[in-house]
């Protein structure tokens, strides 16, 4: 009786290993959104990546709700090819611990990775797709880039606009331009500047589908234009 348990117990242990792998191998497009994790960031302009992934998910009839290597994921569809969605659970300038491990787990190729963030350099209600060049200072594009050893990988910008002209308090020999644009990605949006963002994320979602499904040329031809 202990051999034929033991028999099929190893039976078991290798239907699930190859289960296991054939899940591994399947994925072949990671979509991340960049954000800070925390009911006090959730509406923040830092976390329209998250927004924009949240807005996928929601399209697809699917919750975020598996936890993979620091991050938030689920599994849909794009162009009839298995993706991961992933919302990092690492903080924003840290995306690159979580991207990176998914990347390698699935064995992904960078361009085959889609990272979608909010933009400072880019005018408000503005989409731009772009694949490779630098990070513009977005610490979480950054850190994605050295994490994986190239820059070579597909993002979804969201224009968000540099800050309008306010004060921030803060104390002597701080700078206050930093201060300001921290304090401008940080803080909640209104209801009217979420009503106003609202149709950009669910553009970005569709340039999502569009980059798996037409290809990247296509994709900028299309949502790199001026509205």
């Amino acid at each position: 009786m202990a051999a034929i348990k033991r028999l099929f117990g190893n039976f078991r242990s290798s239907r699930a290993k190859k289960s296991d792998s054939e899940s591994h191998s399947s994925i072949q497009w990671v979509v991340a959104g960049l954000g800070n994790p925390g009911d006090q960031y959730s509406r923040s302009r830092h976390n329209a990546g998250f927004m924009a992934i949240d807005r996928i998910a929601k399209a697809k009839g699917v919750e975020l709700n598996r936890r993979k290597f620091k991050g938030v994921t689920a599994e849909i569809n794009l162009a009839a090819k298995p993706t991961l969605l992933v919302k990092p659970q690492t903080f924003y300038n840290l995306s690159g611990e979580c991207v990176s491990d998914l990347i390698g787990y699935f064995k992904i190729p960078p361009h085959n990775l889609i990272v979608v963030h909010d933009e400072l350099d880019l005018e408000a209600g503005r989409l731009k797709i772009k694949q490779g060049g630098g990070d513009a200072g977005n610490r979480g594009v950054r850190s994605i880039a050295e994490s994986l050893g190239t820059t070579d990988f597909v993002r979804v910008r969201i224009g968000i606009g540099r800050p309008p002209d306010y004060t921030v308090e803060m104390e002597p020999g701080r700078n206050p331009k930093t201060e300001e644009n921290k304090d401008y990605l940080l803080r909640p949006m209104t209801a009217a500047e979420r009503q106003t963002i609202a149709p950009l994320l669910e553009r970005a979602g569709l340039a999502v589908e569009a980059i798996a499904e037409d290809g990247l040329e296509a994709a900028m031809n299309r949502y790199n234009q001026r509205r």
